[in-house]
């Protein structure tokens, strides 16, 4: 039952992906069209993280009154709005607004998949369930970078918009009607607990940080990884195809990954070898004629373990503290998405070439192993100590 589950959850977060990457993908024609320089596409790209700075902490509370299926579908449905209202603006505001709700709704989509699946799978294949439901983000991506690029090409910048929309609304419908929460779940257990453990602050900040800065990499490299390549002479749709293959195959390099991790354990030696991996994928990406190379190395190996940084959250908090850490967890990763892609943005306008922004992502790619060293530490050091007071 909880792979059926997971499948679909799976299908219903590839929307999350899809509709995210359609600012990316029509960037150049709403540039051409309001005039935006490159810093601005960034804040536009970051508008849809924007809201999770605000609202993460709410979205966790909100679990003491409404399930987690409700939550969800929810967070499905503003997304599918949002992006109506994008496809339909007549001006750069409305744009604007129309990511800003999207973006409320990827928060509690993201939030509550998360938790669904880790009460799922607690104590058993966490690491490979959480790898599985990650992938489904780059694969919207992936099918966003190339779909909606041809879509803005053909048909125009508001048509993958309305794309996009469509399939939230119906993922919103398949989550409302088909999800069921584990047997052995009490309901709303969390609406008992007032805060976390001192440790669980800790654990969850640092498990917070390694996927923020993972994610922001990841997103600067989608966002400015095709102008390293159209630079070098490579077309629009087969720059974004080349840094779509990435995407494509991290797909199955995560999934294998988090098999690995459930079986062997060894996750600093995992992340350091990865991380390694995607600093030098960035770093090839420069040289011209190796685009290809970087994309497969970058998703082969720079991107497979986002199951294991995931699995981080899934053990900071106890279970009946689960939905107010996540909120906790989501409010430091919406800080960090939300300040990278600006950075970088500007980072290109300061220097004339994306190689900047490019940098950028591998310096936020170099973080992720010593957030993850902290986490473990913290974690061994916490096992045998006295009782802690909820704070």
């Amino acid at each position: 039952m909880r792979w059926r589950i997971l499948a679909l959850l799976f299908a219903a977060r590839v929307g999350l992906g899809f509709q995210f990457q359609t600012m990316g993908a029509v960037g150049g024609e709403l540039s051409d069209a309001f005039g935006l320089d490159n810093a601005q596409i960034g804040l536009m790209i970051g508008l849809f993280m924007a809201p999770g700075l605000f609202l993460a902490l709410p979205a966790g509370f909100s679990g003491r009154f409404a399930s987690d299926r409700v939550l969800a579908g929810l967070g499905l449905g503003a997304l599918a709005l949002g992006g109506a209202l994008s496809a339909t603006a007549g001006e750069l505001a409305g744009i604007g607004f129309g990511r800003i709700l999207s973006g409320a709704g990827f928060l509690f989509a993201t939030l509550y998949f998360t938790k669904m699946t880790a009460d799922w799978f607690e104590g058993r294949e966490i690491a490979t369930a959480m790898s599985i439901l990650v992938m489904s983000w780059p694969f919207g991506i992936a099918m966003g970078q190339v779909v909606h690029t041809w879509l803005a090409e053909v048909y125009g910048w508001r048509v993958p918009f309305a794309v996009a929309s469509v399939w939230c609304a119906a993922a919103a419908v398949a989550v409302l009607t088909r999800y069921r929460p584990p047997h052995d779940l009490p309901p709303r257990i969390a609406s008992r607990i007032r805060g976390l453990l001192p440790r669980e602050w800790g654990l969850i900040v640092l498990a917070a940080i390694a996927w923020g800065v993972f994610n922001a990499g990841y997103v600067v490299y989608l966002s400015f990884g095709p102008s390293m390549l159209q630079a070098q002479g490579m077309g629009t749709l087969a720059a974004a195809s080349v840094i779509s293959a990435g995407s494509w195959l991290m797909i199955l390099s995560g999934t294998a990954c988090g098999q690995i991790a459930d079986r062997f354990g060894r996750r600093e030696t995992i992340l350091a070898i990865c991380m390694a991996g995607a600093v030098l994928a960035l770093i090839l990406l420069a040289l011209p004629g190796a685009g290809l190379a970087a994309s497969l190395l970058f998703g082969l190996v720079g991107m497979a373990p986002a199951g294991v940084i995931m699995a981080l959250a899934g053990q900071a908090v106890a279970t009946e503290r689960r939905a107010f850490g996540m909120g906790v967890f989501f409010t430091v990763y919406y800080a960090i998405m939300t300040a990278s892609p600006p950075v970088a943005g500007r980072l290109f306008d300061l220097t004339g070439a994306p190689d900047g922004a490019i940098l950028f992502s591998a310096v936020l790619f170099s973080l992720v192993l010593p957030a993850a060293v902290l986490f473990g530490m913290l974690k061994t050091r916490a096992i045998g100590t006295p009782t802690e007071e909820v704070v």
